[in-house]
């Protein structure tokens, strides 16, 4: 399984960006989002930038990561999906009009 890490850009040489992730300085590939800026938050898998987000989604996505480590290690997940718990569940666009439509399997 591959998790999304968000990371902060710091420079940009070319491709490559130097952030950094928790305090921790790194490097990540930027191919795949040339629109970042030293500055922005990307979500990075295996070393490569995929989505340039806003710095509210990196904070949650680091709490809720926070929040699993937290668990695998016999705590609990405290309020790492407290943006989560305020709102009912909600069916991809295609799934509800789908619903809304009286389907009920494929």
């Amino acid at each position: 399984m591959c998790v999304g890490v968000p990371v902060q850009i710091r420079a940009i040489d070319g491709i490559r960006g130097d952030v950094i992730e928790e305090g921790v300085p790194g490097i990540v590939d930027l191919s795949l989002t040339p629109e970042a800026q030293p500055g922005d938050w990307v979500l990075a898998f295996l070393g490569a930038a995929r989505a340039v987000i806003s710095a509210e989604e990196a904070q949650q996505i680091s709490a809720a990561l926070t929040g699993l480590r937290a668990l695998m290690q016999g705590g609990d997940l405290g309020a790492a999906f407290a943006d989560l718990e305020a709102r009912a569940p909600q069916l991809p666009p295609h799934l509800q009009a789908a619903l809304e439509a009286g389907k009920t399997t494929a």
